[in-house]
């Protein structure tokens, strides 16, 4: 979807312009994949009108192959207004929040279907990534998820991002109380599912990351992030490795010990915090493709998200793999006296990254 965000601070009722972005948490993980150096296909419908040329073209330029992007010629492409928070979990934003307003009812996006794209060009890549959003769009869009979501012999390694969008389900009659139920089930269809502790409160009322594993043992990785504090990552035995595209991945059932791993977030002097969450997700799914290990993963995500942070925009221009290596391999105290500013990326190889000093740097890779 394209995304308007003011030019100045304050409510969307007394911003008078805006600029136009794009949105989308599954183009931005692609977007952020194809500019890490990864073959990436984005799979969706836009309108067949300005805004949809636009986003073609926008995620096309950054390396995503957007030949199965279908133009629909009878309904628009979604649009949504933002101020400068990140997004809401719960029903009532605190006062002085971020506010999110969705034109997406009746979009061409909102018009996926099972049967909307073949099997062949879902299953094209070692790794398919799916979002919640997707789920609130419509009683199509939600029957495609589930269908995607159904373990089937031949499925590439299946990834979701919980995105609950509380403002995408109100108003949906049974659908907005069903909405974290739905996303809960939907999640023990995946293999790696990507939630934030926040969200997990706010949708299923569960506080800490083993009661979200105890509530979600079928996926073979599950990441809980913490906001500003870390991320903690269960893998069982089996998901440490590489994903391989013949692999059979039909059995939901949990089996086997998990792994627990922690790894503290980077101290970022955020910009803003949109697309963090994304970014985060691609980073962790680039060290997966590259086979590295479940720490290495977690702070490739949290690097991703740094570059994201420190940029106004949605998409930030990540680190060079070199250079993501070689912060990635810092010891801990190296890592925890690192702190990351606008620019940081554009730091040769080996040379020092931009820093700034001051109390309220953070990272939210929500």
């Amino acid at each position: 979807m394209v995304t308007f965000v003011p030019r100045q601070a304050g409510r969307l009722a007394d911003v008078p312009t805006f600029d136009r972005g794009i949105g989308g948490a599954e183009s931005n993980v692609a977007c952020c994949l194809a500019r890490a150096g990864h073959s990436a296909r984005w799979v969706s419908r836009v309108g067949a009108d300005g805004f949809g040329d636009h986003l073609v073209a926008a995620i096309a330029a950054t390396g995503v192959d957007t030949a199965s992007v279908q133009r629909d010629q009878a309904r628009p492409t979604g649009i949504y207004f933002r101020t400068a928070g990140e997004r809401a979990v719960r029903a009532a934003a605190p006062a002085g929040g971020s506010e999110v307003v969705y034109y997406r009812a009746g979009s061409a996006a909102a018009a996926m279907a099972p049967g909307a794209f073949d099997r062949a060009t879902l299953w094209s890549g070692r790794v398919l990534h799916v979002s919640g959003i997707t789920a609130a769009l419509s009683a199509d869009c939600l029957a495609l998820m589930r269908e995607l979501t159904t373990p089937a012999t031949g499925r590439p390694l299946l990834s979701f991002d919980v995105n609950y969008r509380v403002g995408l389900w109100r108003g949906r009659g049974a659908a907005d109380q069903a909405g974290p139920e739905v996303l809960a089930d939907l999640a023990r269809g995946c293999d790696l599912v990507f939630v934030g502790e926040d969200e997990a409160e706010a949708a299923w009322g569960l506080s800490g990351p083993a009661a979200i594993r105890a509530a979600l043992p079928e996926p073979a990785v599950l990441v809980v992030k913490h906001g500003a504090d870390g991320v903690t990552v269960y893998a069982r035995e089996s998901a440490t490795t590489a994903p391989d595209a013949t692999a059979t991945r039909a059995d939901a059932t949990a089996t086997g010990t998990d792994t627990v791993t922690y790894a503290p977030a980077l101290r970022v002097d955020v910009v803003a915090s949109v697309g963090a969450g994304d970014a985060f997700a691609a980073g962790f799914l680039s060290a997966t493709l590259r086979g590295l290990p479940v720490f290495a993963r977690v702070r490739h995500g949290h690097l991703m998200a740094a570059a994201a942070l420190t940029v106004p925009g949605d998409l930030g221009t990540p680190p060079s793999r070199a250079q993501a290596d070689r912060l990635a391999a810092l010891d801990p105290d190296a890592w925890g006296a690192l702190r990351l500013s606008a620019g940081w990326t554009e730091a040769e190889p080996g040379a020092e990254v931009p820093t700034v000093g001051g109390p309220n740097a953070e990272v939210r890779n929500r």
